[in-house]
């Protein structure tokens, strides 16, 4: 099969071509302009590739519900030009094929339960922590909209004792993304991430507020794996500060041996590494393809 994906992010897009398989042949990458410009780039790119079907995870908040005069817009997003912005219904216009449609982070927790670290599992939760704070939620085998989308990445967090650090955020001040995505590390030490050694004391802060969040989300939701993505989790040794500040929060209440002895193998690095989104999109692809063929061979 030829199956289209699209990682629609607010920084840059990544189209790509790619096989039931999950294989990514081929891809393109390419900054996020104005709407026009950059869904004419997207155009361009599948106008010859004879795709069966597209895949987009894209930034948002977006319209997740297909009753919803919004479905398929990219609607209050602050990036200029892109608020209420018809992005599926413009590809719709040119490629008559089925479409996946989800959050940039629920199609990276797809990718990742179809063919990365939680293959084979029913439930699990993506953190992408980077330029902001996203979480995808795959539970009990299904992709998690709500009543929007969950925006985990604005939930609110205990101040850590020594921090004074008064959080980034427009809207919530020093909620998760406020106080522990990249634009916060930088703005509370004055260097980027990857700048900082590892032994810095920026990597335990930035430890409580993660674990935090991960913590109520075992609490609330109970996943079978949690993975951590984005670009502020490539400081790997950022990775045992969280599992232990997550045991240490949990004080032994959640009696799993996930959780209380192989814990590595529990809280993870995306399996599918920074193909996470696009093969996440990939998958969201494959599964539209099926559904259509399925609808219309119960017809």
């Amino acid at each position: 099969m030829r199956l289209g994906a699209i990682e629609a992010g607010g920084t840059k897009f990544v189209c790509g071509i790619g096989n039931e398989h999950g294989v990514i042949e081929e891809s393109v990458s390419f900054p996020t302009e104005q709407p026009e410009v950059t869904l004419g780039k997207v155009i361009d790119y599948f106008r010859e590739s004879q795709v069966e079907a597209i895949g987009i995870g894209s930034f948002g908040p977006i319209g997740l519900h297909p009753g919803s005069p919004l479905y398929g817009f990219v609607t209050t997003t602050p990036k200029p030009g892109w608020a209420n912005c018809d992005f599926l219904g413009t590809l719709r216009q040119v490629f008559h094929v089925p479409y996946g449609w989800d959050t940039d982070v629920n199609a990276a927790a797809y990718g990742e339960a179809v063919w990365g670290s939680a293959k084979g599992l029913q439930s699990c939760l993506y953190y992408t922590v980077g330029t902001g704070i996203g979480i995808g939620v795959y539970a009990e085998g299904q992709l998690v909209h709500g009543l929007v989308h969950p925006e985990g990445g604005h939930v609110p967090v205990k101040r850590h004792p020594e921090d004074s650090f008064q959080g980034l955020c427009p809207y919530h001040g020093d909620c998760l993304e406020g106080m522990a995505a990249g634009p916060a590390l930088e703005a509370r030490w004055g260097k980027k991430g990857y700048e900082l050694p590892a032994d810095h004391a920026a990597w335990e802060r930035e430890a409580y507020y993660i674990a935090q969040s991960i913590t109520g989300a075992i609490l609330m939701l109970s996943p079978q794996k949690i993975i951590l993505g984005g670009g502020v989790m490539k400081q790997t040794h950022l990775f045992p500060l969280i599992r232990e500040a997550v045991k240490l929060n949990l004080n032994g209440y959640v009696s799993a041996a996930e959780i209380t002895e192989h814990i590595d193998n529990y809280i993870v690095a995306p399996g599918l590494g920074e193909q996470a989104g696009l093969c996440g999109a990939l998958a969201l692809g494959l599964r539209a393809y099926q559904q259509a063929h399925e609808k219309a061979g119960a017809i």
